[in-house]
């Protein structure tokens, strides 16, 4: 069999492979993607058939809507503090962590567990947490002599309450961290104590440009994920009663849960299309910011 023949077959067995996560992408996440921005481009209450208003929903979204404003400013507060907040602790756990300890593994595993805990679950957990009255936290800043806030309770503590309680799944991070310390030669660590490096100086020459890869992989990860964030808003601020999800006052109203509150609460489909895709395009611009910035402080050691 010539060259050709063999690369053809070796290519065709590839494609083979790949079909059922190709087709599944096509039907799954390529084809919806489409015919969300066709939806986008109508007026469609789901109760009758589409109306074609062509730019009309995101020219609304933009110029006439405060609640996209405020929903976009929440979203932005909470991206700002809870992606470095995350970062920072997973990095200094990952630190504590990589210490080779008896039972080490049994705190890495703790650790991690709350991570792969249900997002609704731990919503309910947390709403316990932030109790006013005989919540965890205010009961012990009580010990302390501290009048506790009334956190999701309260407006100017909603969103810092969530950021948080984004604390909770800070363990997949860690194990990210865990994973890019073990990989950095101790020799560079040796070299740099005999040339007279403190902690600090190891610290922040060595470690941090070793891992610089992890921190900027953890980076991009938070900043889609947070810009996402539903859940937590949308089962811990509408406990009390349905329809005061994103309180109070708006306090929690996320772009997502406001996404679906057009679309499942007052039934503007085309609307809340027309939202998606402008996540969808703040996600991807933060995305190429976030790679452009970091072109020059990523290090990636040369394969052998």
């Amino acid at each position: 069999m010539t060259r050709d023949g063999m690369s053809f077959r070796q290519s065709l067995g590839g494609y083979a492979f790949i079909a059922p996560w190709l087709v599944g992408f096509l039907i799954f996440t390529a084809g919806p993607m489409i015919g969300s921005l066709a939806i986008s481009l109508h007026s469609w209450s789901m109760l009758s058939p589409p109306t074609w208003v062509g730019f009309e929903n995101y020219q609304s979204i933009i110029t006439e809507d405060p609640l996209f404003l405020t929903s976009l400013w929440n979203t932005g507060f909470y991206v700002i503090f809870s992606v470095p907040l995350c970062i920072a602790a997973g990095l200094a756990l990952a630190m504590l962590l990589h210490n080779r300890l008896p039972g080490m593994g049994f705190f890495r595993t703790m650790l991690f567990l709350p991570s792969i805990m249900n997002i609704v679950a731990a919503s309910v957990l947390w709403l316990w947490v932030f109790n006013p009255e005989f919540g965890l936290l205010n009961t012990f800043l009580r010990w302390l002599g501290v009048q506790g806030p009334l956190w999701l309770q309260s407006e100017a503590w909603a969103k810092p309450s969530l950021v948080i309680m984004s604390l909770w799944g800070v363990g997949g991070t860690t194990i990210i961290f865990l994973a890019a310390l073990q990989g950095i030669p101790q020799e560079l660590y040796e070299a740099a104590a005999l040339d007279g490096a403190g902690p600090a100086r190891r610290f922040f020459h060595i470690t941090i440009p070793m891992i610089s890869p992890a921190i900027f992989f953890s980076s991009i990860m938070g900043v889609i994920g947070s810009f996402q964030v539903f859940a937590q808003a949308f089962v811990m601020t509408g406990a009390a009663q349905a329809g005061s999800e994103g309180g109070p006052n708006n306090a929690t109203l996320f772009l997502v849960l406001y996404l679906y509150k057009k679309a499942f609460l007052e039934f503007r489909m085309g609307y809340a299309s027309a939202l998606a895709w402008i996540l969808f395009l703040i996600i991807l611009l933060f995305t190429v910011l976030q790679t452009r910035l970091s072109k020059n402080r990523v290090y990636y050691e040369a394969g052998e």
